[in-house]
């Protein structure tokens, strides 16, 4: 089983998540170029954080246009995994794969800390495995979440709300969200509950080294669902 991490120009964490599945999580993963236009060969897409084409625009929009962002929407209809971090999750707003959008941070600050994060749904492939607080690192400028009144309701009534930025003992509290997103969220899923996009960064905590392993949780779905 093999999951494609894609590569934009301005990308910097291509290279986190392409070393964390393969050396850590224990799966095949292979780097794909944004102007391909086909994924055969792999089971599930990684779409990578950093600053793609230099965040001109808005964050993510010329990425949600490149050619590969095509056969990643087929991937997601087909109910297969996909996940977007960081850039990646504004590249999945901004390509109508997820509602919302992602903006300058409330303080319009950049922010790099580690947070702590909750799981909503208990029953994704992505959230299922998550039964604890977790200490997940962020580091965004433009990662307030944001929806309308009826999409939060909607997402609220169909169980879309993956992760809320909440205080260690797991109370999803204003001081506790690093950057104003609605309602504290911090990660969101489709309605099939096969793509997630969040702003913080799993694949930079799946090794003890690092300081925290609690991103294995969440990535772990790549085993699971693969297997």
């Amino acid at each position: 089983m093999r999951v494609a991490v894609l590569q934009f120009p301005g990308s910097n964490c291509d290279q986190d998540a392409l070393w964390s599945l393969r050396d850590d999580m224990g799966v095949q993963a292979e780097y794909v170029w944004h102007e391909g236009d086909s994924l055969a060969g792999f089971d599930a897409v990684f779409v990578p954080g950093g600053f793609t084409y230099g965040d001109y625009l808005r964050c993510g929009a010329i990425a949600a246009r490149s050619p590969i962002m095509a056969e990643v929407k087929r991937f997601a209809a087909d109910g297969r995994l996909v996940i977007g971090v960081c850039n990646g999750f504004q590249t999945l707003t901004e390509s109508g794969l997820l509602p919302g959008a992602l903006v300058r941070n409330e303080e319009q600050k950049f922010v790099c800390t580690t947070i702590q994060l909750a799981a909503v749904n208990k029953t994704s492939a992505w959230t299922s495995q998550v039964n604890k607080v977790l200490n997940i690192p962020i580091a965004h400028g433009e990662g307030r979440y944001i929806c309308d009144d009826d999409t939060l309701k909607s997402m609220q009534d169909h169980d879309q709300i993956a992760f809320l930025y909440v205080d260690p003992h797991g109370e999803p509290k204003e001081s506790a969200n690093p950057n104003g997103s609605v309602a504290n969220i911090a990660g969101i899923l489709n309605a099939q509950g096969n793509v997630l996009g969040m702003m913080p960064h799993p694949e930079r905590a799946t090794k003890q080294i690092l300081g925290e392993i609690d991103g294995q949780l969440i990535l772990s779905a790549f085993q699971r669902v693969l297997a």
